[in-house]
């Protein structure tokens, strides 16, 4: 946990830096520059090949790295995929989050699919309690998101990191002595 409480240290100074960084351009009613456009296709095969990939390397490097992160600290994938999405591609907040979603239920599917057949079994009342909490707050997390400019929440997002870094860290530490 320990390793976890460093790491997202290190990712909310990296995304609070960029955040401070990009603020002058915005103060001047700039957007700051991207060097890729989000929907900017990474390979293509039509009307003849093309590949960005240095593009393709940094989303093949995040991915692996938040894979295996997830699977070393075993934590939720969540604090890793956005900030991994936001700091390596450069995409909008809203869409960090919204594709972090998807990457979360298809590994979810995939090692729920995988452990199906070993003798792990989950409460599936703690399962069906969660979903429900899950589903409830996502709808009105959702709700929150529409009515808030997309410049705050990456800002917000960077203090949860900080805050769950904290209390982490408040129970880990003394944990080590």
């Amino acid at each position: 946990m320990t390793a976890f409480v460093a790491l997202l240290v290190v990712v909310a100074t990296v995304m609070l830096t960029r955040q401070v960084r990009a603020r002058p351009a915005r103060g001047r009613g700039q957007h700051p520059q991207r060097l890729n456009q989000v929907d900017d296709p990474i390979i293509t095969f039509s009307p003849h090949f093309a590949c960005a990939c240095p593009r393709a390397l940094k989303v093949l490097v995040s991915a692996t790295v938040v894979g295996l992160l997830t699977g070393f600290l075993g934590v939720g994938g969540g604090f890793l995929v956005v900030p991994a999405l936001v700091l390596a591609l450069g995409p909008p907040m809203e869409l960090a989050a919204g594709t972090s979603l998807v990457v979360i239920t298809i590994t979810s599917t995939a090692v729920l699919v995988v452990r199906a057949g070993t003798a792990v079994h989950p409460d599936w009342t703690l399962v069906g309690l969660l979903t429900v909490a899950a589903v409830i707050g996502g709808w009105l997390g959702a709700r929150v998101a529409a009515r808030v400019e997309t410049d705050r929440l990456q800002p917000a997002f960077t203090l949860l990191l900080i805050a769950v870094a904290a209390y982490t860290a408040a129970q880990a530490v003394p944990a080590l002595t």
